[in-house]
């Protein structure tokens, strides 16, 4: 067990976040925590990781545990570059390699004596070394840089970064470091789809325990196989990833439930019949009996049901023309950067289309782009844009919500404007706030809100997903759903593209590639894609079939010498290996030493000249 929490409370000022909650993780376990916006998640993770001390219960935590944490805003902080950086993380590998090197030089130097203690150094460290594979750090360095889109960023200041950039950055670092123990506090933010899928796939190789809180179900469905869920200050354990959670959650619900109404029944059962026979001379003893049964029974407590989520209606009042939007040829541009060149286009009235690509090329300003009219942008009779904006700019921070709303809106009565507040999810003391004093969640569902009763055909969402819980993303997919109007959105949201888009447009390398199908088939389509470089290689080499007889034969000299290359290089190694062996068993016999050292050295003499060679036959 790496840690457990025992009746654990705590609260501010008072008023408790968490209480009497217990759970246990144990070694290799994968856990996903859940929990409504402002539910306790994060202090609970404070609790775990010491920074927090509970008010009552306790935490207990295995000895010398190596835990990882990435917080929500946890940004990297270091002046040195991004390769510099991670690599700081194996200090020790390279002092092992260092005092390796050291070690088998004063060997060569060193007395009769002196032989037998160095050498069992030197074995010692070979072990130490092998057991952290401390020779190939370069290549975990450049695999989880590259996987998580630092690939061309090596020599770049750290300092010089977005938040966001630090931000995965501190990741890549917690990768390297493979704690024993990884909490993850929303990981999924600031990542584009590519690197969540491979991100998904590197965790999945981890060793260590992982704890993950995620409002991205795609990914907590791959990753997970057990659910924590904090709601009401209690913690619940289920069995399963997100999707089985769910299902467990509804089941316990009912079950619960039904106890209780059996309880309720024999109660009034059992009460019904002390009422009526307590005074009857003949019935008295076996209504005391019931009594006393009704005093011992431990009465159950009415289950509460889910909270309600938040609800979504987008409706329309005109049908705009078939073709409604069209933008035939055009170059797009952030500030003087070229996004893309010479790119088409066209949005059909009905469709419900995704924007998808690696972060920084261009989507939202794609979108920006689009929802105006101009001479390269042509928009359908009545056509009415509503624009969602993940950053929320179109509310006044210092205006009260309430206000917020209703002035955007003011043909609705107050009492409306509550009712469509309360059903996005923002409660009556939330309406009276300013917009500033809102979390993140709160403000999108009030954007959302405020672009419910704008009426429009057409949806233009840039990140609609951000800050929204669980409960709210699936309301307002299923809203979406639901909206006969035209849909043009950007998320990183795997399961909202999923569950609404049907047709997919990408932008890569600087161009727009349409693919009209769900998002299921656009991931196949892409993996395809990726594989095509081998067929293609595959495709190269059996062409070379039809080349001239010199080159034939000149290829056929070069693959039977790198043949030769490897095949010696190979029986080198493994005599290195054996004479390093027999140095360490015979340190005592300085000539045999001496004899090996010489040998050693000639294949590493032999080694180099091959390896040279090598390069320049592949």
């Amino acid at each position: 067990m790496l840690l457990s929490l025992e009746n654990v409370t705590f609260g501010y000022l008072g008023v408790p976040t968490v209480e009497n909650v217990s759970f246990s993780l144990h070694e290799k376990e994968r856990v996903g925590l859940l929990g409504g916006n402002g539910a306790g998640k994060t202090t609970l993770l404070k609790l775990i990781l010491g920074e927090l001390s509970p008010d009552g219960g306790n935490v207990f935590v295995k000895s010398g545990l190596r835990i990882g944490y990435l917080a929500q805003s946890g940004g990297f902080e270091s002046d040195s570059t991004v390769y510099e950086a991670m690599k700081e993380v194996f200090a020790e590998d390279e002092r092992l390699i260092s005092r390796l090197a050291e070690t088998q030089e004063q060997f060569a130097r060193a007395a009769e004596a002196e032989r037998p203690a160095l050498s069992s150094q030197i074995e010692s460290l070979q072990k130490r070394i092998a057991a952290r594979d401390s020779y190939h750090t370069d290549v975990r360095i450049r695999t989880v840089l590259g996987g998580m889109g630092f690939g061309e960023m090596f020599d770049q200041t750290v300092s010089t970064m977005s938040g966001g950039e630090k931000t995965r950055l501190q990741l890549c670092r917690l990768l390297l470091e493979d704690p024993e123990l990884l909490i993850l506090d929303e990981p999924t933010n600031h990542l584009d789809v590519k690197t969540l899928f491979w991100l998904e796939d590197y965790l999945l190789t981890l060793k260590g325990a992982l704890l993950v809180v995620s409002h991205d179900r795609y990914f907590l469905d791959r990753l997970t196989s057990r659910t924590l869920e904090l709601e009401g200050k209690k913690v619940t354990a289920y069995k399963g990833n997100y999707s089985k959670y769910k299902i467990l959650k509804e089941e316990r619900y009912k079950e619960e439930l039904r106890a209780y109404e059996k309880q309720q029944e024999e109660i009034a059962k059992l009460q019904g019949y002390v009422d009526k026979n307590l005074v009857r001379a003949t019935t008295a003893k076996s209504a005391l009996s019931r009594m006393n049964k009704l005093e011992r029974m431990e009465v159950l407590e009415k289950p509460a049901p889910p909270p309600a989520p938040p609800r979504f209606h987008f409706e329309y009042d005109e049908r705009p023309y078939e073709t409604v939007i069209f933008a035939p040829r055009f170059d797009l541009y952030a500030e003087e950067k070229l996004l893309l060149k010479d790119a088409s286009f066209t949005l059909m009235r009905g469709e419900k289309c995704a924007l998808v690509g690696e972060n920084g090329t261009g989507k939202s300003t794609l979108l920006k782009f689009l929802k105006k009219e101009s001479d390269k942008v042509r928009h359908a009779k009545f056509v009415k844009i509503g624009y969602y904006d993940q950053e929320n700019a179109d509310l006044d921070p210092e205006e009260r919500v309430l206000d917020a709303f209703w002035g955007k809106h003011s043909r609705l009565t107050q009492t409306d404007a509550r009712k469509v507040l309360a059903q996005a999810g923002l409660f009556a003391e939330d309406m009276e706030k300013k917009v500033k004093e809102l979390s993140g969640g709160l403000r999108a569902k009030l954007s959302l809100a405020v672009l419910e009763e704008e009426r429009a055909n057409v949806l233009f969402l840039d990140e609609p997903t951000n800050h929204l819980d669980l409960p709210a993303r699936e309301s307002l997919e299923e809203g979406l759903k639901n909206f006969g109007g035209t849909l043009l959105f950007v998320s990183h949201d795997r399961r909202f593209i999923e569950a609404l888009a049907d047709k997919i447009v990408l932008i890569e390398n600087g161009r727009l590639r349409v693919f009209a199908g769900n998002y299921a088939a656009f991931l196949e389509e892409q993996r395809a894609r990726e594989s095509a470089p081998a067929a293609k290689k595959e495709e190269k080499e059996k062409s070379a079939s039809y080349r001239s007889r010199e080159e034939r034969a000149k290829e056929a000299r070069t693959k039977q010498r790198t043949k030769e290359i490897e095949s010696r290089l190979e029986a080198l190694e493994a005599e290195e290996e054996a004479l390093n062996v027999s140095l360490a068993e015979c340190a005592a016999d300085y000539r045999k030493v001496r004899e090996i050292t010489a040998r050693l050295e000639e294949l590493h003499a032999e080694s180099d000249a091959l390896y040279a060679e090598y390069e320049t036959l592949i």
